[in-house]
């Protein structure tokens, strides 16, 4: 359909308009080969680019050049021919004077052109202009947009949300953590989300009687996760549950005026052989160290709560500060709505 439209546009359009757009994709993709380091299949597509566009000013120079042969023939054609002198008979025709046609008056060529190229320019100003425009109301401070989020929406919802008052799904967990600022909370301003989905799990070992809704926001150096459980467990038994085992990284806190907690703990590494032949599948291998805040759902810790885990494949954690900001940022974000609990 796009190719038709332009083959409508008059010659002198046409031709440096597909001028211009293969000169700016040709060196934009030879850049990110060249520059970012792409590979070289987007330097073949970039040469071809740019060699469509110079096999086009070619077209476009013959055809300027044909136009000025074209010119002094048709001016020829235009001069009145003097008939030589002849001797007048006793009686001739009156002599009809040459009547010169008007000169036809033909579309500049390079006025097309300019007009061509400014339109062009105009069109990607405005979307360079609309790319810069901040979204949402806030104010365009430079931050990337987030990834959005991935759902399942064919999935169906266990039935432990809706024997569950209140419960919330990981499209709504998703929502409430991909923000914006989530990056500068991290300490990584200049980062933005590569990656973000929400899930409808349940809990472990409660037969799907618990839910466990769950949404991960991954970035270069960080992957956020952040859980609610709808359990009784409240966060003062889980503390006490800590000191059974390595909790010398424990640490108690207040979060929006409820029980939390800072805990310590090492992701799971799972290697898998799919077919490669390099290996067969290994055990399960001792992760990334994760940093946990768990915040009770309440003031009254009367069971329940969100967890909040941050963990980087370097093994680098961000500051207990940086958790608790984002739990405060988020937090009072979570809403139902993703889905229909009903």
């Amino acid at each position: 359909m796009l190719g038709f439209l332009v083959r409508l546009l008059p010659f002198w359009i046409r031709e440096p308009l597909i001028i211009l757009v293969g000169t700016v994709f040709g060196v934009r993709i030879l850049f990110m080969a060249l520059v970012d380091g792409e590979g070289w299949v987007p330097a073949v597509i970039g040469a071809v680019f740019l060699l469509g566009a110079a096999l086009r000013v070619r077209v476009v120079v013959h055809a300027l050049r044909a136009r000025r042969r074209r010119a002094p023939a048709a001016e020829a054609e235009l001069t009145p021919v003097t008939p030589a002198p002849v001797t007048p008979a006793v009686t001739s025709a009156p002599v009809t004077p040459a009547v010169r046609r008007p000169v036809e008056k033909k579309p500049n060529a390079f006025a097309q052109a300019s007009f061509a190229i400014g339109l062009f320019a105009v069109i990607g100003g405005a979307l360079w202009i609309e790319g810069k425009l901040p979204e949402d109301g806030t104010a365009a401070t430079g931050a990337s947009r987030p990834a959005a989020c991935r759902l399942d929406e064919d999935e169906k919802l266990p039935s432990a949300y809706r024997s569950t008052p209140g419960a919330v799904t990981g499209a709504d967990l998703c929502r409430a953590l991909n923000r914006t600022e989530l990056p500068e909370l991290l300490g990584t301003p200049a980062e933005r989300s590569v990656y973000a989905s929400g899930t409808d799990n349940t809990a472990p070992l409660t037969d799907r009687k618990v839910a466990q809704p769950e949404a991960r926001v991954e970035f270069e150096t960080y992957t956020v996760e952040l859980s609610a459980t709808y359990n009784k467990l409240t966060v003062a038994q889980y503390a006490k549950l800590t000191t059974y085992g390595d909790g010398r990284d424990a640490r108690k806190l207040t979060v929006l005026g409820r029980p939390a907690l800072l805990t310590s703990d090492h992701m799971m590494k799972i290697q898998f052989d799919l077919g490669s032949g390099e290996g067969a599948s290994g055990p399960v291998e001792q992760g990334p160290l994760a940093r946990t805040l768990t915040v009770a759902f309440d003031g009254k810790d009367r069971g329940g709560s969100y967890d909040l885990t941050v963990w980087s494949e370097s093994g680098l954690l961000p500051d207990d500060s940086a958790l608790v900001d984002i739990a405060e940022a988020v937090l009072p974000r979570i809403t139902r709505g993703a889905r229909d609990q009903d």
